[in-house]
Order: C-alpha cells, then sequence, then structure tokens
C-alpha cells in the first residue's frame, strides 16, 4: 500500500514539473509582432469650433526631410461621414510635434468623386504619386484615382483617372514596390462582386505607376465575411521581412483591431496565416530611425496616435546575432 502511494505521489510529481515546464515554454514564446504604448501626435480639432477625426492615413518623407500625413478628416457631428477633404499636417521627425496646414485635396463632385477616402502616397521620378478612393454616387462604381505633386502641398489630378474600379466599394490603396520584379503591387479592399459577395483584399500590378492590370489578383479571401460595405478586409498593408509577405487587416472583432497574416507568396494569404492580432484600427507601419512604429485613429478615437512596433520573427532573430 505505501509503495503504491509513493508511486502516485511520484506520477503527480512527474505531471507537475512536465505542466510547469510546458506552461513556461509557452510564455517566453511571443507573438510574431507586438506593439508599445500608444502616443497622441495630432488632433484635427486644433483651431475648429467642433470635434474632428482622422481616419485612413499614410506618413512620407519628404526631400528636405520633413515628414507629412495626409488622410481621412471629418467633423464627429453634427455632420457625420462628410470626408470631402483630405486632412495635412507637417512635422520635423515622425515622432515629434506635428503641424496642421490647409487641405491637401478637396472632393470633386463633377467628376463624380463623393468622399476623399485612405490616400497612400509613394515616391517615383522625384514626383509624389498619391492613390485614393475618390467613391461615386454608384457603390459599383467606386473609382481608385490618383493625384501627383512636386512638393507634397499642391496636388493636381491625373488626366486618366479612374484608374480603376472594382467589386462595390473598391477603396483603401496601398502600394508596394516589388524591387525584385522591378514592379508596383496595388492592394486593396474590394468584394467579390459588383453587386457584393465575399469581402476581398485584392491586388493589381504596374510598372509605370499609371497603367495597372487589367485582371485583379484576389490575395485574401474572407469566407466568414459576406455583404456589401464594410467588412473584415479593410486597410490592407503588406510589409516585406526577408521572404515572408505580411498583411495587416481590420477592423476585426471591433472598431480597434487589426489582424496580421504572413505567407511566402505576395499574392496569397489564408486565414490560417493568422500570427498576431493588434489593437489599433487602419494603422500605418512606418520604419523610421532603423524603429519600427505604428498608427490608431478612427471615429471616436480623440486623434492620431503612434506606438513603437516590434518585431520577433526570424530576421529579428538574425539581427541580435550580429
Amino acid at each position: 500500500m505505501v509503495l503504491m502511494l509513493h508511486f502516485r505521489i511520484l506520477r503527480v510529481l512527474i505531471w507537475l514539473l512536465v505542466t510547469i515546464n510546458v506552461q513556461a515554454q509557452q510564455s517566453e514564446k511571443k507573438p510574431l509582432i507586438t506593439i508599445g504604448k500608444f502616443e497622441k501626435i495630432f488632433d484635427q480639432s486644433i483651431g475648429e469650433n467642433d470635434t474632428w477625426y482622422i481616419n485612413d492615413h499614410c506618413f512620407i518623407q519628404a526631400g528636405d526631410g520633413q515628414w507629412h500625413m495626409i488622410g481621412i478628416t471629418g467633423r464627429e457631428a453634427p455632420h457625420p461621414w462628410d470626408e470631402s477633404n483630405f486632412a495635412h499636417a507637417v512635422a520635423e521627425s515622425l515622432t515629434g510635434k506635428w503641424e496642421k496646414k490647409k487641405y491637401a485635396l478637396r472632393v470633386r463632385p463633377d467628376l463624380n468623386e463623393t468622399v476623399l477616402w485612405a490616400p497612400h502616397i509613394v515616391k517615383h521620378n522625384d514626383l509624389y504619386y498619391m492613390f485614393y478612393c475618390g467613391g461615386h454616387p454608384d457603390h459599383r462604381k467606386y473609382q481608385i484615382n490618383l493625384a501627383v505633386s512636386n512638393d507634397l502641398y499642391e496636388w493636381k489630378r491625373y488626366a486618366g483617372n479612374p484608374i480603376f474600379m472594382d467589386g462595390y466599394d473598391a477603396r483603401d490603396p496601398f502600394i508596394f514596390r516589388d524591387e525584385i520584379n522591378n514592379r508596383w503591387i496595388m492592394y486593396y479592399t474590394a468584394t467579390s462582386k459588383p453587386e457584393g459577395g465575399y469581402r476581398i483584399v485584392a491586388a493589381k500590378i504596374s510598372y509605370d505607376l499609371l497603367n495597372w492590370s487589367q485582371d485583379r489578383y484576389v490575395v485574401f479571401k474572407d469566407l466568414t465575411d459576406k455583404g456589401t460595405w464594410g467588412g473584415n478586409t479593410e486597410s490592407p498593408i503588406v510589409i516585406q521581412r526577408e521572404d515572408w509577405y505580411y498583411l495587416f487587416i481590420g477592423p476585426g472583432p471591433n472598431y480597434k483591431t487589426t489582424k496580421v497574416y504572413r505567407s511566402r507568396d505576395p499574392f496569397n494569404w489564408d486565414i490560417e496565416d493568422e500570427v498576431a492580432v493588434l489593437e489599433a484600427h487602419a494603422p500605418e507601419i512606418i520604419q523610421y530611425k532603423d524603429k519600427w512604429y505604428i498608427s490608431h485613429c478612427g471615429l471616436k478615437q480623440g486623434g492620431l496616435y503612434l506606438a513603437p512596433l516590434y518585431w520577433h520573427d526570424e530576421l529579428e532573430e538574425k539581427l541580435k546575432e550580429k
């Protein structure tokens, strides 16, 4: 009887040791991406008589070193959803004091623009290209448009607008430079069909930023998310880390959620490729002075925020070993 009791105690002790070891290993294993504390860097409400918000936006550094932020803005009340102008702010550094400037662009109803949404800017041959959603009275004809500038202050619309229309409310363009193949890839959100359907992230290819492939690539489809307006495939961003491609999309389970997926194929992500869930809405991912940052914004969020972003992937491990 005593021997059996000792054997049972030994089994319990072994089980406890194994459990503690597994829990310790799990606690040491971090998600591939984590974020630090958000700090407010800009508030569009400054100088206004009411409360304004910043939503989907972009950052770009000018040739003189100054940083520019251009993005969606609108009143919280009494006229919500009147997103007819792009906010513009400038700072000496990404984390520095941001100064409010005049609007970067105003909506053109005569060109069937109903909104100004989700700009993304890249520089090519000393010219800044700003891709944005201009809306349309018919949601099946939402326009991805282009404006160009020499200085990030004065913008001129491209005579060939719209660049294209796709799905229901095609919007949120993000331009990725594919250096390996000397081309540009535009990722954007849409639906599988013009009248609605599965929410998707689609992509088109260009070699000059003006002419884009007629056919689209469906790079991500959420088979659990179907409809017309909105959805969980908004605000796509793609970041390359060695031979891995990270796709950031949202809003996910709630307004302040961004999900991250990774794949070795820049034209194919799957639900099972999820590697992180971040608390941020419509973020931008920016590298500045060898550090990474993530932004956060949106309706009733009180402004534009910035936080450190930390990678815990294979590349980060290699960099630590050097």
